[in-house]
């Protein structure tokens, strides 16, 4: 029998047994130390499995370590900053309290995060990679989590190009050798569970590249909140404890016929529409309860927001979006941007979203070369970049770059309450030769121009928006001819809601832009938008576009004096909301502000002390009013049965009159775009009777010369213009006549 050992013989030799084991991890200590290593759990803490009798630390500027439980003291490896601990292990806790003593005699006691096992399942990293996670943002990103009753943050990011990935943060002085996460293998995902952190923490991705060494600081893709520009760090948010209180507004909206409903949309840039007394922005609460009073005192049906996602510079209008999932700070807090919602909805509004899945900004903090790699972008510029606004494009077809946009569409949806998204620059999703010289384009596999990745993408878009959240609407900024748009994928169409109708409205604009002596001569721009527009569910869009960079006011785009701009101004917008299609009209044309749209000040507000400006609101207002009241003004804006022309080919007096009809519902419209009043004016109309004018838009109500028709009109059985009964009308000028059987 061998005699047995002594205690201190066998700490002798475990001591030995622990020294030799690690001059063997040596090099895994030096990257830890480089912050180069990619797996840390297999070297700190009590994952680490081939060191069970042992617990390593590795905590710079530290003095001295303990655990806290037994308090055992962790001794220094000599020279450096890890920490070792040998004693007592047996009966230690799968997860254990550490005490840190700084340099500065602070102490602080943590739970080791290289302690707990890997918290993101197969499945969810299965589903991301195959592209098919709807609620990824579940999962990547920031998010409060308790394990074992012990609260904290998991941590998550794709970053499948890098050899290593840390979170850095104000919490661990922005160290990336503190907190560096472990990797998912194949799935290009890392994570890290870091325990006593809450919300409002700030925080960033540290990121090596493996090929390159680069080392990258980066915003969180999938952060809900980030920090007030030009501040870039990601902000965690606790699980949100917002109550909404828009039930019917929800259950009504799953049941509505949209196709077939009013929907006219008031576009708002929210740093721009009002602001205090101090100049400073509005919260989302203050807005919300301003802009509900003045969108129900307008009456429009929907407030379509510019772009609220997160962004850097204010002068991109949002435009240039970093935060996917994050109501910028610019206007509050994520919870203040639920209220707004909910306080819309629960005054009937619907609120819309710009929407920029086209193209995203180069910002250092951003997506750009996330990983050090071309990541989310494509490597070729002739693929990946935008010349035009220097910014670079998704790669649309990496599932995963696929499954982070379209979950970003799910979260405004489903999370926020947004009742749709108006996707900005489609064209330019759709083309690869878009705005680009011969020679800076790439064709796809056909040899065609089309980019088949892009097409897929959106077609799988609309695909989920519409099966899992009906009643949404997606729309489309789209301003070429692709055909089908709007039109269901299963029968080859792109599947959007709408589509913006960019022809009617250059048409009309042009038109318009001409002097009324010459307008005969451009009679067909009014009318040929009929040869297409029932071809795809078309909004009428006058919209911020159209009142920037050197294109003028909407009243500066009307030629004349002051009386006749104001005139036919009102036509414009008389003609706009009796023409098929559902209405967009962008903040301050409501009132006829007369100088362009400039983000970094408020509308010209004080404008609606002059007659003209408040008569321009009120017709505005009126002419929402009767858009909503009347069935044959909005019941078929996208079907044929709904519209039919009167008298098209009056080129000498440049008039127009069409019906606007609702089963057995008819409208009159009657446009006289020139300055001379025309009395005896006779048009045919469906039948014999009493027609009431419910709408002049030269009334003295909207400061106009109160000339016209006005109340009720009889018509004759006197057939014209191919239909049984007629009527003479006195046709004010510049404006028109709305009339109803009565």
């Amino acid at each position: 029998m061998s005699p047995k050992k002594s205690p201190k013989s066998s700490a002798k030799n475990k001591a030995q047994s622990i020294t030799a084991r690690l001059d063997v991890m040596q090099d895994d200590l030096n990257k830890i130390a480089h912050a180069s290593h990619h797996d840390p759990f297999n070297v700190l803490g009590n994952q680490a499995i081939h060191h069970k009798d042992f617990l390593l630390f590795y905590s710079p500027d530290t003095r001295e370590l303990s655990v806290t439980e037994r308090n055992i003291p962790a001794e220094r490896l000599a020279e450096s900053d890890f920490f070792v601990c040998s004693d007592d292990l047996e009966n230690l806790g799968e997860h254990y309290l550490l005490n840190r003593t700084d340099a500065s005699d602070n102490v602080t006691s943590y739970y080791d995060p290289y302690s707990f096992s890997p918290q993101i399942s197969d499945f969810d990293l299965h589903l991301f990679s195959e592209g098919r996670h709807l609620h990824i943002y579940r999962i990547l990103g920031s998010h409060e989590k308790t394990i074992d009753g012990i609260e904290g943050i998991l941590f998550a990011t794709w970053a499948p190009n890098a050899s290593r990935v840390s979170v850095i943060g104000d919490f661990n002085n922005w160290d990336g050798r503190r907190h560096p996460m472990r990797s998912r293998g194949g799935s290009g995902v890392w994570e890290l569970f870091i325990p006593g952190l809450a919300e409002g923490t700030l925080y960033k991705f540290e990121i090596s590249n493996r090929n390159s060494g680069e080392i990258l600081s980066k915003s969180d893709p999938y952060a809900q909140q980030l920090e007030l520009r030009p501040r870039t760090a990601s902000v965690t948010r606790g699980n949100s404890s917002y109550s909404w209180q828009d039930d019917a507004w929800m259950v009504s909206r799953k049941e509505n016929d949209w196709l077939h409903e009013p929907l006219s949309i008031y576009e708002c840039h929210l740093g721009s529409w009002q602001r205090d007394e101090d100049g400073e922005f509005l919260n989302y609460r203050e807005l919300a309860h301003r802009l509900v009073d003045y969108v129900c005192d307008t009456g429009f049906t929907h407030i379509e927001l510019l772009p609220i996602t997160e962004h850097p510079l204010d002068a991109s209008w949002g435009y240039q979006t970093t935060g996917y999932f994050a109501p910028t700070r610019r206007f509050g807090t994520a919870e203040d941007f639920r209220y707004f919602v909910d306080y819309c909805h629960q005054h009937n509004i619907g609120i819309l979203l710009d929407w920029v899945p086209a193209h995203f900004p180069k910002d250092a903090h951003g997506l750009a070369r996330f990983d050090g790699s071309t990541l989310y972008e494509h490597e070729d510029p002739r693929r990946g970049e935008h010349r035009d606004w220097g910014t670079l494009i998704y790669n649309y077809g990496r599932n995963e770059v696929k499954n982070f946009l379209i979950s970003s569409a799910v979260f405004w949806l489903e999370e926020c309450h947004l009742d749709g998204l108006r996707v900005d620059a489609v064209a330019s999703m759709l083309y690869l030769d878009y705005s680009r010289e011969v020679d800076d384009w790439i064709p796809n596999l056909h040899g065609g121009n089309e980019n088949i990745e892009a097409i897929e993408f959106l077609r799988e878009l609309n695909t989920v928006t519409h099966a899992d959240y009906p009643g949404t609407m997606i729309m489309a900024e789209e301003s070429t001819a692709w055909p089908q748009v709007t039109r269901p994928t299963n029968l080859g169409g792109l599947g959007f809601s709408m589509k913006w109708n960019m022809g009617w409205m250059h048409d009309t604009l042009n038109y318009f832009a001409y002097d009324p002596v010459y307008r005969h001569y451009h009679h067909n721009q009014l009318t040929f938008g009929l040869l297409y527009l029932f071809t795809e569910n078309f909004i009428l869009p006058f919209s911020h576009d159209e009142v920037v960079h050197g294109k003028g006011s909407m009243l500066y785009k009307m030629p004349g004096d002051e009386w006749q701009r104001f005139a036919n101004l009102r036509l414009l917008y008389t003609y706009m909301f009796t023409y098929p299609g559902k209405k967009l009209l962008f903040m301050g044309c409501e009132f006829a502000q007369g100088g362009e749209w400039n983000h970094d000040s408020v509308l010209d507000w004080y404008v609606l002390q002059y007659p003209y400006h408040a008569g321009v609101k009120r017709l505005v207002g009126d002419l929402n009013g009767l858009y909503k009241q009347q069935a044959a003004l909005h019941r078929y804006d996208f079907d044929p049965v709904g519209f039919e022309w009167i008298d098209c080919n009056d080129t000498d007096q440049s008039v127009l009159s069409y019906l606007r009809k609702s089963n057995n519902e008819s409208i009159i419209v009657v446009l006289n775009f020139t300055p001379v009043i025309r009395e005896n004016y006779r048009i045919g109309v469906p039948e014999a009777g009493d027609y009431e004018v419910i709408f002049n838009s030269d009334s003295s109500f909207y400061s106009g010369s109160d000339a016209g028709s006005h109340s009720i009109l009889h018509a004759e059985s006197d057939a014209w213009m191919s239909r049984p009964a007629s009527l003479s009308l006195g046709l004010p000028p510049l404006a028109g006549l709305i009339l109803k059987k009565t």
